[in-house]
């Protein structure tokens, strides 16, 4: 028999009111918007009626989106469907610790706070961005980042998408060898160039945090982005997993094949959009994939 596992999407899934359908339908779900108010003032309302140009600032989108997923991962319990393993992509792993039993909501909350004030800070380095490149094999997208002192490979997100790290300046010249080479080069709407080494100074100021931060061993595995692997069960270890993820890239494709490979057959994606489901589809469309938001308005729909 399969198994179920849940997937938590990061940054760039966000759109103003996300959250708010499940908050009204479902109390577990309000409960979790309550409780990150109390932490930070104001993260729903933001969720719900803040605007896009807020919602996008990293300090603001790696909160709202932490407690978006939070919420749909209680209303899923409620309506008693329960996962044996987790991945998230990106900030998306915060909300895997938390899933997993490894880290309470509030330890959840108090490490994207930080990681996103350690990440925003570091945007200031460098004119950063990331783009996905579409259409290219991983390979040539590798040649292209190699015409540049400074371009990444960061997000290996399916066949024929592969998300670059690179200067803004360089960006006009990165986009024509993209589409000489058949590709299609899409910005995305984040603030800086992550998981790659334009975030090195976001590791110092980070790992201070992670040193407040008691792990627990957790029942089911939360594979991580770094080594595509479940998480160690040593807390030093837990820690150096948290903090390298920060600046390097995220094995998407491999993790999601690496899950397959240990008997996950369905997966549910837990959060604002519907990108990591397309990720599926193309990594292996004979798996199932559903959106929670699906599920639970499915269940509201009927009950």
């Amino acid at each position: 028999m399969g198994k179920i596992a849940f997937l938590f999407p990061g940054q760039g899934a966000q759109f103003v009111g996300m959250g708010k359908e499940t908050a009204v339908n479902f109390k577990t779900a309000q409960t979790v918007f309550e409780q990150a108010d109390a932490i930070k003032a104001g993260t729903s309302n933001l969720c719900f009626e803040g605007s896009l140009e807020e919602l996008n600032l990293t300090i603001n989108t790696q909160p709202c989106i932490f407690t978006v997923e939070i919420a749909t991962l209680e209303a899923l319990k409620e309506i008693g469907i329960n996962p044996s393993g987790f991945a998230g992509f990106s900030l998306g792993e915060i909300s895997g610790l938390v899933a997993s039993g490894s880290i309470d909501l509030s330890a959840g909350f108090e490490l994207i706070e930080k990681r996103s004030r350690a990440m925003s800070t570091a945007t200031a380095d460098f004119e950063a961005m990331m783009i996905a490149v579409l259409k290219l094999s991983n390979e040539t997208v590798l040649s292209i980042c190699q015409a540049f002192e400074m371009a990444y490979p960061v997000n290996y997100n399916c066949p024929g998408q592969l998300v670059v790290s690179l200067l803004k300046k360089d960006e006009k010249e990165f986009q024509k060898l993209v589409k000489e080479a058949g590709g299609r080069g899409m910005p995305l709407k984040v603030s800086g160039g992550f998981h790659s080494p334009f975030m090195t100074s976001a590791i110092s100021s980070f790992e201070e945090s992670l040193k407040s931060i008691d792990f627990k061993n957790s029942d089911f595995p939360l594979y991580g982005n770094q080594t595509a692997l479940p998480y160690p069960d040593d807390q030093e270890e837990i820690r150096t997993t948290v903090l390298n993820q920060i600046s390097h890239p995220v094995l998407w494709e491999k993790t999601i094949r690496q899950m397959i490979a240990d008997g996950f057959d369905h997966f549910i994606e837990v959060g604002p959009g519907k990108t990591l489901s397309g990720f599926i589809k193309k990594i292996d469309p004979s798996v199932k994939c559903d959106h929670a938001d699906d599920l639970l308005n499915d269940f509201f729909a009927q009950n």
